[in-house]
């Protein structure tokens, strides 16, 4: 492939994030010039409900705009972090939800996929398609504060039946879900956005508790999952999994059967650039089988990532075939879960966010009621 197809081919597996309540214009050159294939907002992206809707909308005739690319290509993944409790990206009037650790107390898979439907609903009013959620890693470790009450408990069948749950609501109100952290974040003390955790679990310990939900999410449809930036050190000693080709390749697309994508989680966090520079993380992400890479905050990362691998095809370290793959992992999952885009229609916006009916329904999860209805 020539040059300008490698670089939007790459372009299109990365998921990239910026500053402030629009793109700045470097932003918005960088994403049209080289088929970013999607975003991340924070709360520092959004003022209001109104303001986020007229921003995605941007962000999609922005991309609209390459014409020279497929369709499916053309449109955006917009995403966010938005699982309840203390990681919601999205602030009041958005409805604000309990979190996840109060899910699985109640058990009820009935009030899961309700859960994950409504907040779907307010996160498509406002353009988002995919959301970092659910978080299914098995709390085992009581003083990880990390993970803690993002998860849904300390028992692996409780994890998984919450996690299929959500997995099939988010897609039932045409949001992706992607499902994290994998190999599993429930037993680490330090935290990765710092330094790189390191557990020591045998393998046979992980197929027992940490890889149920993963599978059982697979079953329920999930078709993205992230990696975590820990160690297994019984596994492949020193490497994260985000880098390693025996905890991606030989147990999750071996042992584990999963076919759909992997996406990296933020590869600006301190597990990773503490550890390796920003170029050759990218390659061994690629190299290890991450089919998406994503970056939070710094475009001169980002640049310094793309460019990067686009070196590493023309030196050999990379094939072609793989970048090929990758880009078609991306256009996969844009054309099986996004439905054509239309632009958000911003006059509707303020009668989905904080619908009485989402306040009401958070409000019952927080008292653990079911509600008239649903069952466990």
């Amino acid at each position: 492939m020539d040059l300008k197809d490698l670089r939007q081919k790459i372009g299109q597996t990365m998921i990239v994030g910026f500053d402030g309540p629009e793109p700045k214009d470097e932003v918005r050159k960088f994403i049209h010039e080289n088929n970013v294939g999607g975003v991340i907002l924070f709360t520092r992206n959004i003022e209001s409900p109104v303001q986020l809707a007229n921003l995605n909308n941007d962000l999609q005739t922005l991309s609209a705009k390459r014409a020279d690319m497929p369709a499916v290509a053309q449109q955006l993944i917009i995403s966010i972090d938005m699982e309840g409790g203390r990681v919601a990206r999205l602030k009041a009037p958005f409805t604000q939800w309990p979190p996840m650790q109060i899910l699985g107390e109640i058990g009820s898979a009935a009030l899961g996929f309700k859960f994950a439907e409504t907040m779907g609903k307010e996160l498509t009013a406002v353009g988002i398609n995919l959301d970092y959620s659910p978080c299914v890693d098995v709390l085992t470790n009581p003083q990880n504060t990390v993970i803690g009450d993002r998860a849904f408990g300390t028992e692996p069948e409780i994890v998984a039946k919450m996690a299929s749950a959500l997995v099939r609501g988010f897609i039932k109100a045409g949001v992706i879900p992607c499902v994290k952290h994998f190999p599993g974040h429930g037993d680490t003390l330090v935290d990765s956005h710092e330094d790189l955790p390191v557990v020591k679990h045998e393998l046979s310990r992980l197929e027992l508790v940490e890889f149920v939900p993963f599978k059982k999410s697979f079953r329920a449809r999930a078709e993205l999952l992230m990696t975590a930036h820990l160690v297994l050190d019984k596994v492949d000693p020193g490497v994260p999994a985000t880098l390693s080709k025996k905890i991606l390749q030989d147990i999750l697309r071996g042992s584990l059967g999963y076919r759909n994508a992997i996406m990296t989680d933020d590869m600006e966090m301190k597990a990773i650039t503490k550890n390796f520079a920003v170029g050759d993380a990218a390659i061994r992400a690629v190299q290890a089988g991450c089919n998406i890479l994503l970056y939070c905050h710094s475009l001169d990362i980002h640049k310094e990532a793309l460019e990067a691998l686009v070196k590493a095809v023309s030196d050999g370290k990379i094939s072609e075939s793989i970048i090929e793959n990758n880009y078609q992992m991306m256009i996969k999952l844009k054309k099986d879960n996004l439905k054509p885009y239309k632009p958000v229609d911003v006059t509707k916006v303020s009668k989905e966010i904080g619908h009485p009916e989402h306040l009401t329904l958070a409000k019952q999860i927080a008292r653990k009621e079911i509600p008239a209805g649903l069952t466990t």
